[in-house]
């Protein structure tokens, strides 16, 4: 059996410690690379579907090359890739990185339309087709930054060619975020907290007017005066709903469809 010295206990310790001289050194093939090579190969990677790997390069190409057009453009192509990756996080970051430093690219907009994007399928989710949830049904964090960022694009841009997609999506989010408070105020209503559904409703009433949902929102508060045996304020919200809606299902408990209205988008 082979018996170890201190001495040559001290020696293999140092060789696995600092040794690293006897292993081969890794060498990188980009060393030279111009920053047009590396951008060009790294587009090639994105073209093909390797995000990963391209985003390696972009990162290589902004640390040596961090000034001029392929570094810029290497920021924008890399918050794509993560947004393509399913890096929501990465990609929303990358494309703020880029507005600060950046304010007046003339692709700005295009970030700002990927950043929304970004937050906007966050929210959505990858089973939220498959599970059927609605929208509404959760926090409504990522919504409210997803509009607020397609906000800013259509403000700032409103002739960009981002501008007509980001509105549609502004729309759906403004429906999302009036059916999430109207989601509250049923729940409120079913546990028989009146107050908080009454609240809930009037939320969603002041804040999205123009939503579909506020119609649901009518037949809360209705119901939930109703509970509270405050028949002047029932009758005010009652007309109002049958104003708005005169041939309102709600009020009837009548037919429900089968597919979430989020879906309709």
């Amino acid at each position: 059996m082979a018996r170890f010295t201190l001495r040559s206990l001290a020696v293999i310790g140092a060789l696995l410690l600092g040794g690293c001289g006897l292993l081969p050194e890794q060498v990188d093939e980009t060393a030279g690379w111009s920053a047009q090579r590396l951008y060009t190969e790294a587009k090639q990677f994105m073209t093909d579907g390797y995000y990963d790997q391209a985003i390696k390069l972009y990162e290589k190409l902004e640390a040596r090359y961090p000034y001029g057009r392929f570094a810029q453009q290497a920021q924008i192509e890399t918050a794509y890739a993560q947004y393509k990756s399913s890096e929501p996080a990465l990609a929303i970051a990358a494309a703020d990185r880029f507005i600060k430093l950046h304010p007046n690219h003339p692709n700005v907009d295009y970030v700002y339309y990927l950043k929304g994007l970004a937050t906007f399928n966050e929210d959505l989710g990858l089973l939220a087709g498959l599970s059927n949830q609605d929208l509404s049904e959760r926090d409504p964090k990522a919504a409210q930054e997803s509009f607020d960022t397609f906000s800013q694009l259509v403000t700032r841009f409103p002739d960009s060619k981002y501008a007509d997609d980001a509105r549609m999506r502004m729309q759906y989010l403004v429906n999302a975020l009036a059916q999430h408070e109207v989601h509250v105020a049923r729940y409120y209503y079913r546990r028989g907290a009146y107050v908080a559904a009454i609240n809930r409703s009037q939320a969603a009433l002041k804040t999205y007017p123009q939503a579909p949902a506020i119609e649901e929102a009518l037949v809360v508060l209705v119901k939930s005066y109703d509970a509270l045996g405050m028949t002047d304020l029932r009758k005010d919200a009652e007309r109002v709903l049958q104003k708005n809606f005169p041939n309102s299902v709600y009020m009837a408990d009548g037919p429900k469809v089968d597919r979430p209205w989020w879906q309709l988008w």
